[in-house]
Order: C-alpha cells, then sequence, then structure tokens
C-alpha cells in the first residue's frame, strides 16, 4: 500500500525512541478548485512545485502539479485514476496510474512525455519516488490493482536493474522514498496484520513505530538529511501526522484535522505537506513550512 492509495485505505479502517510536541509550525490549507478531496504527496521539490490529486464531482482521480499558487491539472493518457508520487528537482514527476481494466502502472511524466514502467511480469506496479542517482522505488502487485492484495517493495537502479525485496517478518510490502544517498524508508505489514514502518541503509533494516502506536504506523517519506515523515494511528483510533528527526519523534496535526491526518512528504529544507480531514469528512491537502 503506498501513497497511491494510503487515503482510501486509512480512512477506512519498534524502535524506542524520544517523543515531543510540536513546536508553532506554519499551516496552510490546499484545496483544488471545485474538487470534492485534495491530497499533497512526496514534498515540495527546491523549486517549490508541489504534486497532489484531487478528485472531481464523479469520483474520478487526477494528477495536479501547483507551482506559485497557480494549479495544472494532467492525466496519463487512457487513465481512470492519476497518482504523482515524487518530483524531483528537474520536475520530473513518477507515480502511478490504474488503466481502464482496472490494473495499476508505473508512470514517469518528463518533459510533458509520459513513459509507463511496470516491474517486470508484476500484474499491478506503482512508482514512488526517484532521486538524483536515478534510482526509483515502488511496489508490485499481486493482483491486478495494487489499491489491494499483496503487494512488494522494489528498487530500480538508473542501469535498469530491478531489484525485489521485503523487510524481515513482512508478509507485504512497499518502498516509500529513495533518499540522495540511497536510503529506502516504507512500510510493511506483518503476520498479524500489524503495519510497520521501515528503513533499509544499505542492506540494513530498521522497523520504524511511532511510540505507543496502536497497531499502525506508516512512514511515508524521508529526505536527504534522514527526517521521515509519516502516520500512526493512537489508542482512540486517531491518526495524526509525524517527524522523526535525529531520533525524536514529533506529532502534530494541521489546524482544523478531526480524526486524521497524515505528513506524506518533506523536502531538503523540512517543508512537510500531507492530508487531513475536517469534521465534515473532507479532505483537505496541507503545507507545514518550518
Amino acid at each position: 500500500m503506498t501513497k497511491v492509495f494510503r487515503y482510501i485505505a486509512l480512512f477506512s479502517m519498534s524502535v524506542a525512541l524520544a517523543t515531543s510536541t510540536a513546536r508553532a509550525q506554519t499551516f496552510t490549507q490546499i484545496d483544488f478548485p471545485g474538487a470534492v478531496a485534495t491530497t499533497l504527496n512526496g514534498g515540495p521539490n527546491p523549486q517549490g512545485t508541489n504534486i497532489g490529486t484531487f478528485t472531481d464531482t464523479a469520483g474520478v482521480i487526477h494528477g495536479f502539479t501547483l507551482q506559485k499558487g497557480v494549479f495544472t491539472p494532467f492525466d496519463v493518457p487512457g487513465s481512470t485514476a492519476t497518482t504523482p508520487n515524487w518530483i524531483t528537482p528537474e520536475g520530473v514527476i513518477v507515480g502511478g496510474f490504474i488503466d481502464a481494466s482496472g490494473a495499476s502502472h508505473g508512470f514517469i511524466l518528463e518533459g510533458g512525455k509520459f513513459i509507463t514502467l511496470d516491474f517486470p511480469s508484476a500484474n499491478g506496479t506503482v512508482l514512488t519516488s526517484l532521486n538524483p542517482s536515478g534510482e526509483l522505488t515502488g511496489e508490485w502487485c499481486i493482483v491486478a490493482s495494487c489499491a489491494s492484495g499483496t503487494t512488494h517493495s522494489f528498487t530500480r537502479s538508473k542501469e535498469g536493474q530491478f531489484t525485489s525485496f521485503d523487510p524481515p517478518g513482512a508478509v507485504s510490502s512497499s518502498a516509500n522514498t529513495v533518499n540522495p544517498s540511497g536510503v529506502v524508508v516504507g512500510i510493511f505489514v506483518d503476520s498479524a496484520g500489524a503495519t510497520h514502518g521501515y528503513q533499509l541503509d544499505h542492506g540494513t533494516f530498521t522497523t520504524i513505530d511511532f511510540p505507543g502506536a496502536v497497531g499502525f504506523t506508516f512512514v511515508g517519506a524521508n529526505n536527504p538529511e534522514g527526517s521521515m515523515v509519516g502516520v500512526y494511528i493512537d489508542a482512540a483510533g486517531v491518526g495524526h501526522s509525524f517527524l522523526l528527526n535525529n531520533g525524536t519523534f514529533t506529532s502534530f496535526d494541521p489546524p482544523g484535522a478531526v480524526g486524521f491526518s497524515d505528513a506524506s512528504g518533506i523536502n531538503p529544507s523540512g517543508v512537510i505537506v500531507g492530508i487531513f480531514f475536517d469534521a465534515a469528512v473532507v479532505e483537505h491537502a496541507y503545507i507545514r513550512t518550518p
């Protein structure tokens, strides 16, 4: 389950480190004009361009970019749903889309041209990030749609070599981002059905669980400095955004969040993006600026 489908799945449904409460930050609510739901994914690139999705009144999910207050929508040709997950400093976007048959595919959008990229022999694929070395991350799926069923993490080198992997004890997993140092973060589900975050640092796995989380910690992204962001579920069943920086967890929610918020991306400057639901159960995106 990647960023592509986490919002639907989360709403429907260890490391011993220090915790802290959030210091005062600047939050900006983002809503695509006329949309019934909006997300931001992956963190803005250093140039300040954000990517995300909006859901129209017919329930169709589209991608968009947001730069200097201007929204630009886009869809992969022939898709029934498009979700961008990452944008590089050069403006290359990677993500996932669903075709007319219901199958998931990865895509790369560069220079206005779309390229479909699938894990070899997989029934479904989603791309989640691209680092400056040309290394991609994602998940490949046992069934055609990555919205359900078992998934596995993978990386793809600049030379085109795919490597599939799962953290120890995983029955399903997804690689969510790879930073410039080649450190991968993602999530896995264990045999008891609990969801954990993980870090893969050049062959060494570390499990990431927010202290006090009840069965669910989702690490959605990391940045060049090694900071991580995601969402955890507390004992009351409420989802909160978190930041993990230098061994310290910080829990936070944007103003107006009721029941659920999720930090989905962080850039090199520490700008965090995510989503939250309000009291009317409407989904909005947010930007948290340090």
